[in-house]
C-alpha cells in the first residue's frame, strides 16, 4: 500500500488538466454524479495499473467514482481465463457447461450489487460482461471496455460474447484496429501512465542499488529483463530462447519479474515451467513491489517484452518513460508505441529479438539514444492526464439520468 500524499503529485496534474479546460468541458459529468467501474481483480495486470490511478484521480478532482469487483470460484475463472485467451485468438470451444458456470457465476454477483445510485457504469473485459443482462431496469449509460488485442477474435465464442456486448451504449478498446462489427456505439480510449506512482516516479542511483541488493540481483554484467504477468501471451519462453542466443555472442544476464493476477488460473503453471528450465544466468522473481519494477527497468540494459498478443502493453509504456532500451514484439498496442528503430525495435521471432539484444548490448551510445526518444514518447502521448481528459470527454458524449 502507498500513502495517500504518495498520489499528491498525479492529483495535482490532474486538477491542471481539467483547470486549463474548464471552459470547453460545459455538459460534461457533473462532479456529484457517480461513476462505476467494475472488474474481476484489484491485483495484478492491466486493469488495475490503470484503474488504480484513474479512479483517484477522478475522486481527487471532485469527481465521484467508485471501482466494485466481481467474485469468482476457480471454475469461473478458468473459463474466463478461456475467454480471454480466444478473444485473442485461440482456436478452443467454450462448451455449454462453460457457458452456464460463467453466466451463473456472473448472475450471482449482480444480485450482491447495488448500481442504483449511478450514472454511468463500465464493465471491464470479459469477466463481467453479462451484468447487463441483470439490470434492464436501470437507465444510466453501462460501457463494455475491452483490454486484450481483439485483432483475430475466434468467431464462435466472439458471436457468444456479441450478444452481451450489443446491450451497451457503447464498446471501448485501446486501438482503432480492435474495432469489430457491432450494433452499437465503438470509442477507442488508449491507455497510460501514472508518471509519479512507485512503479515509474524518479530513482536515486543509491535507491536503484538497494532494491537491486534486496532482491539479490547483481550487476556485474549487463541486464536483460521483460516484467509482465506470467502468461503465455507475454511468451516468457521465447524470452529465454532468445536470451540464449545472445549471450552466445556477449555476456550478459537475464532477470524475468512477475506475478499471477488473481483471475488467472494459469499463471502459476507458467511459472513452474519457467523456473524448471532457467539456468544460473536466469533469475526469476515472482513478486509484486513496483519500486523493484522501477530499479529494474531503469538499470537494465535491455528491456524486453517480446509479447504473441498485447491489448496495449503498459509494461512497453513503463519502460519506455525510463529511458530505457526496448524491445517488443510485433503485435497489438506494442506496434502503437515503439516505432521501430526510432524509439526501440519491433522483433517476431527469437532470433530477431536475440540479434537486437546483441546490437543494444555492444552499442551503449544507441541505448541512450533510443531511450531518449522513448521518454520522449511517453511524455507525449501516454501520461495519466490525457487519459482522464478522454475519459471526460467520452462521458459528455452520452446522457445520463439526474441522481
Amino acid at each position: 500500500m502507498h500513502p495517500r500524499a504518495s498520489y499528491a503529485r498525479t492529483v495535482r496534474t490532474a486538477d491542471r488538466q481539467c483547470d486549463s479546460r474548464a471552459h470547453s468541458r460545459q455538459g460534461r459529468a457533473d462532479a456529484h454524479d457517480a461513476r462505476r467501474h467494475v472488474s474481476s481483480t484489484f491485483y495484478g495486470g492491466g486493469v488495475t495499473e490503470l484503474l488504480t490511478p484513474l479512479t483517484l484521480m477522478m475522486n481527487a478532482t471532485g469527481i465521484e467514482t467508485d471501482w466494485h469487483l466481481i467474485q469468482g470460484t476457480p471454475g469461473f475463472f478458468g473459463c474466463t481465463k478461456k475467454l480471454h485467451n480466444t478473444l485473442q485468438g485461440e482456436s478452443v470451444d467454450f462448451s455449454d457447461a462453460e457457458k452456464t458456470i460463467y453466466e451463473q457465476v456472473v448472475f450471482e454477483n449482480a444480485t450482491r450489487l447495488h448500481l442504483e445510485d449511478c450514472d454511468a457504469i463500465v464493465v471491464h473485459d470479459p469477466q463481467p460482461l453479462p451484468l447487463i443482462t441483470h439490470f434492464s431496469d436501470l437507465e444510466m449509460p453501462w460501457f463494455w471496455q475491452c483490454h486484450v488485442d481483439l485483432s483475430s477474435p475466434h468467431g464462435q465464442v466472439w458471436t457468444y460474447l456479441r450478444k452481451f456486448i450489443e446491450q451497451y451504449k457503447a464498446a471501448i478498446f485501446s486501438l482503432p484496429e480492435y474495432g469489430q462489427d457491432l450494433q452499437v456505439d465503438q470509442q477507442f480510449v488508449t491507455p497510460a501512465i501514472d508518471p509519479f506512482s512507485a512503479k515509474n516516479r524518479e530513482l536515486s542511483d543509491r535507491e536503484t542499488r538497494e532494491f537491486l541488493s534486496n532482491y539479490k540481483i547483481p550487476t556485474d554484467r549487463p541486464l536483460v529483463t521483460q516484467i509482465s504477468r506470467f502468461d503465455r501471451w507475454k511468451d516468457p519462453m521465447g524470452v529465454i530462447d532468445a536470451f540464449r542466443k545472445a549471450r552466445e555472442q556477449i555476456d550478459c544476464r537475464l532477470v524475468l519479474v512477475g506475478n499471477n493476477a488473481s483471475d488467472d488460473p494459469e499463471g502459476s503453471n507458467i511459472l513452474e515451467t519457467i523456473e524448471r528450465v532457467a539456468d544460473e544466468d536466469i533469475i526469476v522473481l515472482a513478486v509484486d513491489d513496483p519500486t523493484l519494477v522501477n530499479a529494474l527497468q531503469r538499470s537494465a540494459a535491455v528491456v524486453l517484452q517480446k509479447s504473441l498478443r498485447e491489448g496495449f502493453g503498459l509494461t512497453v509504456t513503463e519502460a519506455m518513460w525510463k529511458g530505457a532500451a526496448i524491445i517488443g514484439g510485433d503485435v497489438g498496442g506494442i506496434r502503437r508505441q515503439i516505432k521501430d528503430g526510432w524509439n526501440g525495435f519491433l522483433v517476431s521471432t527469437p532470433d530477431q529479438a536475440a540479434a537486437r539484444m546483441v546490437q543494444l548490448l555492444k552499442e551503449p551510445e544507441l541505448r541512450k539514444q533510443v531511450g531518449l526518444r522513448a521518454k520522449e514518447s511517453v511524455r507525449q502521448n501516454f501520461l495519466m492526464s490525457r487519459l482522464l481528459e478522454d475519459w471526460l470527454d467520452l462521458l459528455s458524449k452520452y446522457d445520463r439520468p439526474v441522481i
